[in-house]
């Protein structure tokens, strides 16, 4: 299990269904240690803090694992070629990482990093925002259906976070599955 990208970006205002909104999700990577405090990564910002952010939402990661189907479905619907590469941050995430799908992660399991601490917390919902992000219509829907929904992480030990940090995972109390979460939430199982 490691870390990918690292990914941030300023909010944005941007045109999506008719409406001018403020948006953080064009995460973009970041080379070398970016620092990660209680609210999230130096440098980040989140533009609807009612939904993204705080203390409990203050990282967001999200498996590479889940590529092949993105792909698949943005090339269905016509967003893009069925081959086209997902760039790193597409879905909006601080992390990209690899090994850390959903059903493999429980509310309190905490990823030690070598330079930080973070805790799994609660899986992302998606919104309009993640459509235009994806470039079409059913996208939110889709990761519902699929329950690929990344996991927000809080901030257990501040420090420093770069792209090749390996990550392990220290197991929580192994109540609450973020996947089985996440479709019960949303529906979608």
């Amino acid at each position: 299990m490691f870390v990918l990208s690292v990914n941030r970006s300023a909010a944005v205002r941007r045109l999506i269904e008719g409406k001018w909104v403020l948006t953080g999700i064009g995460k973009q990577p970041v080379d070398g240690p970016v620092a990660v405090g209680p609210l999230g990564l130096d440098g980040d910002e989140q533009a609807d803090p009612r939904v993204h952010g705080g203390l409990t939402k203050a990282v967001y990661s999200y498996p590479r694992e889940h590529a092949a189907f993105w792909r698949q479905v943005r090339g269905q619907s016509g967003a893009s070629a069925y081959d086209a590469e997902l760039p790193f941050g597409l879905f909006g995430e601080n992390l990209t990482t690899e090994g850390l799908v959903e059903e493999r992660l429980w509310i309190g399991d905490r990823l030690v990093l070598p330079g930080c601490v973070l805790a799994v917390s609660e899986p992302r919902f998606p919104c309009f925002k993640f459509n235009a992000a994806m470039e079409f219509r059913h996208a939110a829907k889709m990761m519902v259906q699929s329950g690929f929904c990344g996991a927000y992480l809080g901030v257990v030990e501040p420090g420093v976070v770069s792209a090749g940090d390996p990550i392990r995972l220290e197991p929580g109390p192994r109540e609450v599955n973020l996947r089985e979460l996440f479709l019960a939430r949303a529906g979608g199982g």
